[in-house]
């Protein structure tokens, strides 16, 4: 199982890809969280990385792509993966595409999580997040503390200044004008697959392995 999963912020990507790559033992492949695994580890392209992010520059597309190709060589990665995060542009895209035709890598399908704008805002905008734990709530959820408090450690939960709802579109027009070309473009290489992410978390995930046929035997 090789894919890419792609969707406007709040789809349920990262979700879905760890509840996947648990169950299939492959790579979840995270290039938000490499990138800052690498800053904290100091390797040496953490330390190229974060010289970009410190001065507030985009960290380069060739410097983003050099660290999957080397968390793709990893042994779970081998077996499989899923890429959440990355590409985000057509530029990315081709360049992701040279790379994994190097190392003989075939896609098994790239898979657009589909959400309604209403629902991504009512989503990202309910959000909170526990500052000591990480852990996160939603207030439209029914199993959200009552006090406002984490379950787990007790500390108050805060929205996030990026999920207020007038951010939160903001940030859907940056996606529809920046990566959702990018589903013209996996179309036109016909490995394209859509899902219907606005309904219940398990059923996405049916409906995900269902689309792409499983292609490894989780045991």
């Amino acid at each position: 199982m090789r894919m890419i999963f792609l969707g406007p912020p709040g789809a349920g990507k990262g979700t879905q890809a760890v509840k996947l790559a648990a169950k299939y033992g492959i790579a979840h492949i995270s290039t938000g969280d490499m990138l800052r695994e690498h800053v904290k580890s100091e390797t040496d392209l953490g330390k190229q990385a974060k010289s970009y992010m410190d001065s507030g520059r985009l960290v380069p597309d060739e410097l983003i792509i050099e660290m999957v190709k080397k968390r793709l060589r990893e042994d779970d990665a081998k077996r499989g993966f899923i890429l959440d995060g990355f590409p985000r542009t057509v530029k990315q895209a081709e360049a992701l595409d040279e790379l994994l035709e190097s190392e003989g890598i075939k896609l098994d399908a790239v898979v657009f999580l589909d959400v309604d704008e209403e629902t991504l805002v009512r989503r990202l905008s309910g959000r909170r997040i526990c500052l000591n734990c990480n852990a996160i709530y939603n207030v439209y959820n029914a199993d959200y503390p009552e006090d406002g408090h984490c379950r787990n450690c007790g500390a108050k939960l805060i929205q996030r200044d990026d999920d207020r709802p007038e951010v939160v579109r903001q940030r859907l027009d940056v996606y529809r004008k920046d990566t959702a070309p990018l589903l013209a473009y996996y179309k036109g290489r016909g490995n394209l697959v859509t899902v219907d992410a606005s309904s219940d978390s398990g059923e996405v995930l049916r409906a995900i392995e269902e689309l792409c046929g499983g292609k490894n035997d989780p045991n």
